[in-house]
């Protein structure tokens, strides 16, 4: 059975110059004959997707294919323009670090908010806490407020409480560890627990030789499209090489 389908999946996120414009700048432009209509970009084209349940897929691209932008799609973050998306499974995103807790809350009310945006109820939270400050080491500064930490500090907390209990899925945005060196080794740890078990993983990295190591199956993003999808040599190999562009050849000596 599928854990994730995409069918059709678009996107079109504003741009800059759409979230800048104002209903001044509007008057204006129309009364000088100068207006033009803000531009959206589409970061997401037509993606038909599914994934199996247990499957460790790696997803590459460069920088602005789309590769972050689909996983925020999956974790209920970002809403497809047209298209549809189906999760089977309780979902965990690692996608940005922190994102979604309040500066203003202490540590541990930060723990069950998170948490809540996660699926579990309050009283499902309040007694995982001790567990997830211990694991985060954290564990002395519970009743301060979270913007007294620092960013790793926020980091190891948000990586406590997603993967404290086991999710059906997971997404990871170019999270393989966190937290100083100390922590990197607890974090990596568990990944590779959630790696073994029958948890389907969803990892965009630029860690290729990993990729091609851990992973059963590589989806290749280019502006919002998938051109590529399969085993993980192939799809790699394609990519390197169309990374690497034309040859340059080097003038004969005279």
């Amino acid at each position: 059975m599928s854990a994730i389908e995409v069918a059709s999946g678009t996107l079109y996120r504003r741009t800059q110059q759409e979230m800048s414009y104002d209903l001044k700048r509007l008057i204006l432009h129309s009364l000088t004959r100068r207006y033009k209509a803000p531009v959206r970009r589409r970061v997401l084209d037509s993606v038909d997707l599914v994934i199996e349940r247990g499957e460790k897929v790696g997803i590459i691209g460069s920088n602005g294919s789309g590769k972050s932008t689909l996983l925020k799609v999956l974790g209920g973050i970002l809403e497809l323009t047209t298209g549809s998306v189906s999760i089977r499974g309780r979902i965990a995103p690692l996608i940005e670090l922190g994102a979604g807790f309040d500066p203003d809350l202490s540590v541990e009310e930060n723990v069950v908010y998170y948490g809540v945006l996660l699926g579990f109820t309050q009283s499902q939270m309040r007694e995982r806490v001790a567990r997830i400050l211990e694991f985060a080491e954290l564990t002395d500064r519970i009743h301060e407020p979270l913007k007294a930490l620092s960013s790793g500090m926020t980091a190891r907390l948000a990586f406590a409480i997603a993967t404290d209990e086991h999710p059906d899925i997971l997404l990871l945005d170019e999270v393989l560890s966190v937290g100083d060196q100390n922590f990197k080794g607890k974090s990596a740890a568990r990944l590779n627990e959630l790696w073994h078990e029958h948890c389907t993983i969803l990892l965009v990295s630029h860690e290729l030789t990993f990729l091609e190591a851990q992973c059963e199956r590589i989806i290749w993003l280019q502006a919002g499209r998938i051109v590529a999808d399969g085993h993980p040599a192939d799809v790699i190999g394609r990519y390197k090489e169309a990374s690497l562009g034309p040859r340059l050849v080097a003038p004969a000596p005279v």
